[in-house]
């Protein structure tokens, strides 16, 4: 049985590298993006979600999308352990998602940890912010640019810095208009000796 879904897990892994390389090497319109992630993922990419291209991911299916997502350019999703992506959530350029770890031990080194990162809805992670497996981002949380968020981190919250610590409480972000242009690389990070998160 496990060999048989060793088998099936890699088949889908060179399936999923395949349209990643269609996806991020030709130019397709916008609905033609949406069949090619939709197809990736395993789920129908709402209307209301926008990718910016190029997007990776080392699996694919076990990623889960909200309505009203916007995902910026070269942003990585290692999706192995699970990644879920509630509504209304924007990730800036180059960020990275990564619920997979390796064991610590030499002996067990290439033995995989799956452990799946979720954000919630409202959440925004800055532009090159790496969310490490396990990690639970809060509603309305704001993670800035090149933080290394390695713990969960509560609700209305601002985090910075490597590791990422509290920089705010209370933080909330108001409803965006996805019609009007912003930018998430110009997103700041202020040095703070604050709590570890």
């Amino acid at each position: 049985m496990e060999t048989e879904n060793q088998d099936l897990r890699q088949k889908l892994i060179q399936q999923n590298q395949r349209l990643l390389q269609n996806l991020n090497t030709q130019r397709h319109c916008s609905c033609e993006i949406r069949q090619l992630i939709s197809e990736i993922i395993g789920q129908k990419v709402p209307t209301s979600t926008e990718i910016h291209l190029p997007f990776y991911s080392d699996y694919g299916r076990n990623i889960k999308l909200g309505e009203r997502v916007f995902i910026n350019a070269n942003v990585m999703m290692v999706d192995l352990g699970g990644i879920t992506i509630e509504n209304d959530v924007l990730i800036g350029p180059g960020a990275y998602l990564i619920s997979v770890n390796h064991q610590l031990s030499p002996q067990h080194r290439k033995e995989l940890e799956l452990k799946p990162v979720t954000i919630k809805q409202n959440a925004w992670i800055g532009a090159k912010a790496m969310i490490l497996s396990g990690v639970t981002v809060g509603k309305n949380v704001v993670v800035a640019a090149n933080a290394v968020v390695a713990k969960d981190v509560s609700v209305n919250m601002m985090v910075a810095g490597v590791p990422a610590k509290i920089i705010k409480k209370n933080c909330r972000i108001k409803g965006r208009d996805f019609s009007r242009p912003f930018c998430l690389n110009s997103f700041f990070i202020t040095p703070n000796l604050g709590n570890n998160v």
